[in-house]
């Protein structure tokens, strides 16, 4: 179906619902991210073809001193309400007068996709946030050199030698966490990993968990070895930046070195990827309508993300 372009404020506004994926730039609050895209909208809305003043009725009489300047204004404003023209009331649109809200926040040193929910699109995205989907990011750290808090705005504490880390050690420890929290998970629905029980556990879907506050990691690779820096994709539900760079930290302990977290990036939330994520450069209105769109037609093409059967995981 061809697409008709569209030049009246109120029609564009009528349609601005849906989730918006947009591509959070690192060292950006999201709160920024936020403001940014509001007021572009406003700006862009504000820009089209508006509605006229509201007219009053017939026989409200207008007042006015009696003399010719005031004939001409009472022609103009004959049946117009002046207070609501926009000379006077100000701009038709505001930020306050679009409902927005994020599915999953990202930390201020994230960067990647980043989901929000507008107007009526508040539904989708609070049930897409109820099923907790998982995101996947990929987390590059830095050997040989530690922070106050594991991310590289932060103050050097220990600096260390670590010319023995190989990219087999790291690929074999980060094997390891991965199957030391699947088997966590399992031991906190009270089965044994090895047991008829699990399987037919696994078989009924994602164990996730109850609530937003247990951080649970799924998988955990090594894609990148280049020393001193390397490159993890973590798949997570319920992780935070600070959760991130404590896993980079904790592997180059392992390793009797130490490491912290150089660049976060989510590539993933569900079935939204960076690629479809709009840039920075493209926070305007053709560009947010479009991207609403392309969100649609994939929440239509995968539905289970709104209503999705899954097992909690309690503890």
């Amino acid at each position: 179906m061809s697409l008709t372009k569209v030049y009246d404020a109120a029609t564009v506004f009528r349609h601005l619902n849906g989730v918006l994926n947009v591509y959070k730039p690192a060292g950006m609050k999201v709160i920024h991210v936020r403001n940014a895209i509001l007021a572009n909208i406003c700006k862009g809305l504000n820009e089209l073809e508006q509605r006229e003043p509201r007219k009053l009725s017939e026989d409200r009489p207008l007042l006015g001193t009696g003399t010719a300047a005031d004939s001409v204004f009472h022609n103009m404003a004959k049946n117009t309400d002046l207070s609501d023209h926009i000379l006077a009331s100000g701009s038709r649109y505001l930020p306050a007068d679009i409902r927005c809200a994020t599915v999953a926040s990202l930390g201020e040193h994230t960067s990647g996709v980043l989901l929000f929910g507008l107007n009526k699109g508040l539904r989708q995205s609070s049930r897409i946030q109820r099923n907790r989907p998982v995101r996947i990011y990929h987390v590059t750290g830095r050997l040989g050199i530690a922070t106050e808090n594991h991310l590289p705005d932060s103050r050097i504490t220990v600096r260390s030698n670590y010319k023995h880390i190989s990219a087999e050690r790291l690929s074999g420890l980060a094997s390891s966490m991965q199957a030391s929290h699947q088997r966590k998970m399992y031991e906190l629905c009270g089965v044994d990993l090895q047991t008829q029980a699990a399987y037919e556990l696994a078989c009924k879907g994602l164990i996730r968990p109850a609530d937003n506050s247990q951080p649970v990691l799924y998988g955990i690779k090594l894609i990148e070895f280049e020393r001193p820096r390397f490159t993890l994709e973590i798949h997570a539900i319920n992780e935070t930046e600070d959760y991130l760079a404590a896993i980079v930290h904790d592997m180059a302990l392992e390793l009797r070195t130490v490491a912290h977290c150089v660049q976060l990036r989510c590539i993933r939330h569900s079935h939204f990827e960076v690629g479809e994520s709009l840039l920075r450069h493209g926070w305007h209105l053709p560009g947010i309508m479009k991207n609403l769109r392309q969100q649609k037609e994939i929440l239509k093409s995968h539905p289970e993300m709104l209503k999705e059967e899954r097992i909690e995981l309690h503890g």
